[in-house]
């Protein structure tokens, strides 16, 4: 996941709600393990930016939470989607289907243009010739 100053790109959340959807419930730490599934990106992600994110989510009526006590260890925050989160979630799916569409025109119309061509050399190589 793309991080911002420590902070999850806005379209990450969508990950996080596609994750909750689909488990129902689950841990915060259940989620970072689960996130690389769905990775927009190679790069790194902060747990604690994770919890940002779900925090923000909360806060904006998508998740809800509560502490679970149960069990023989510490208590554990359980997160789940709430309908507003539903419908936020759709509403990430319509906008990139959208850019899924753009992006794949994108690329098909600038492959030839860019297939072909043989790279510029650099500041460097020129002063070395």
């Amino acid at each position: 996941m793309h991080l911002r100053n420590g902070q999850l790109i806005p379209i990450c959340r969508a990950v996080l709600l596609l994750l909750l959807r689909t488990k129902g419930q689950s841990y915060g730490y259940e989620l970072a393990s689960d996130v690389p599934k769905y990775a927009l990106t190679d790069a790194e992600i902060e747990v604690s930016a994770l919890y940002r994110a779900l925090r923000q989510l909360e806060q904006n009526d998508c998740v809800t939470s509560k502490w679970d006590v149960e069990g023989s260890g510490p208590a554990r925050r359980l997160y789940a989607l709430t309908a507003r989160g539903e419908q936020h979630l759709e509403e990430w799916v319509t906008v990139l289907g959208h850019m899924s569409k753009s992006m794949t025109r994108f690329v098909s119309q600038a492959k030839p243009t860019v297939k072909h061509r043989k790279p510029r050399p650099s500041a460097k190589s020129k002063a070395a010739a």
